[in-house]
């Protein structure tokens, strides 16, 4: 096969192999401290893959479960976390990994507070950060471990983080993960690892790499598969608005941002250079507005985002590091200023407004070229894109 056409191979589907469901957190013979912590989060039922996967997870099964944003996957692993750690055991005995130090960050909240009544240690380990930092949480006890596979790898060659007593190993957005060029530090990580670990990897597609992992490190796995049309773009509304020209699309933002500063709103662009045009752009109109993109160092997103979810920034305009994972409550409206490159962060960028059955409305700019592009986007999604109505502020 040439190279042109395996870059045309459309990455596969895992089969499911595991059926059983758990339609309620009660009937997952849970601690009680976590079980309240799943509840006080906001948790009433386990979502399609929660009531799959958590079980096996717990019984200590390897699990492989290709499942997108906003489907439940963090809880998923951090309730099957929480429940298997030894809590009289102060090492670290779970490690997870994510593709940007933002979901590691955020994987590490959900952690911290569903484990909160049981006095769970976790520490958060990305770039960005002090080594020493790490060495001093993890000598006061720490018992699960996030991070990103560079830091991760680093604290591990170093001697810092100890791997004997780590009895389950998580990897989020192993897809994601991949493709970014981690590859080789993930199998150096898996490695150091004990060879008994238990593995649970998830990923919104399985191409070859996330395969190839799978049969390298993993021992007879529970496939768990959650089709698309289990994926929450129920609940969002989605419009479009044709500007016809590229140019005509930041007047176009203006005009709108009347309307979305009642609430709050993610604007999502391609390029980092277009996130400080359209930021430039509305601050001469005198908007309030903050931007991140990929090249700012942790503790400029980290006040971003804080600011974000305090409310004290309306308005976040953002490249797709945001699209995966990071869940701030009252977004209500996602603007697609420029349609993904990528397909599948469609649905990982307007899940950001709608998770867990809240309502949501994604409006997105397309030109004369777009409008195909959007098309293929709906037939992928099995979904309708209508055109903007004018009372749009009525349905935010």
């Amino acid at each position: 096969m040439s190279s042109e056409q395996l870059q045309n191979v459309e990455p596969e589907k895992i089969e499911t192999n595991y059926d059983e469901t758990v339609d309620s957190f009660d009937a997952l013979g849970l601690k009680q401290e976590l079980l309240r912590g799943i509840y006080a989060h906001g948790f009433e039922s386990p979502s399609s893959i929660q009531q799959r996967a958590i079980l096996p997870a717990i019984k200590g099964r390897d699990v492989l479960a290709q499942a997108q944003s906003g489907t439940g996957k963090t809880a998923t692993f951090s309730i099957s976390v929480l429940q298997n750690i030894d809590m009289s055991l102060k090492e670290p005995q779970a490690l997870i990994l994510a593709p940007t130090r933002e979901l590691a960050g955020q994987i590490e909240k959900v952690i911290s507070a569903i484990g909160a009544n049981l006095k769970a240690a976790c520490h958060l380990c990305i770039g960005g950060t002090r080594v020493q930092d790490d060495e001093a949480a993890i000598r006061s006890g720490v018992q699960i471990i996030v991070g990103t596979p560079g830091r991760v790898h680093d604290i591990i060659q170093r001697r810092i983080l100890r791997t004997n007593k780590i009895k389950m190993f998580v990897l989020d957005e192993a897809d994601e993960m991949l493709s970014r060029g981690f590859k080789a530090q993930i199998y150096d990580v898996f490695q150091l690892l004990p060879r008994e670990i238990q593995v649970v990897l998830l990923s919104a597609t399985m191409p070859q790499d996330v395969l190839e992992v799978t049969t390298k490190f993993m021992k007879d796995p529970v496939r768990i598969l959650v089709k698309k049309d289990e994926l929450t773009l129920e609940g969002i509304k989605q419009f479009y608005v044709n500007v016809d020209l590229e140019q005509y699309k930041i007047d176009t933002l203006i005009d709108l941002y009347e309307t979305i500063t009642i609430t709050q709103c993610v604007v999502f662009c391609n390029t980092k250079k277009k996130v400080e045009e359209i930021c430039a752009a509305l601050r001469e109109n005198n908007f309030t507005v903050s931007a991140m993109h990929g090249e700012m160092d942790q503790s400029q997103r980290d006040l971003i985002m804080s600011e974000f979810r305090s409310g004290s920034s309306r308005v976040l305009v953002t490249t797709d590091l945001l699209a995966r994972g990071i869940d701030v409550q009252q977004v209500s409206l996602v603007i697609n200023y420029d349609l993904p490159t990528n397909r599948e962060n469609y649905i990982h960028r307007i899940g950001r407004g709608g998770r867990f059955g809240r309502k949501g409305v994604a409006i997105n700019f397309v030109t004369n070229q777009d409008i195909g592009e959007m098309r293929e986007i709906e037939k992928f999604y099995d979904t309708s894109i209508q055109e903007m109505p004018n009372d749009i502020a009525s349905l935010i």
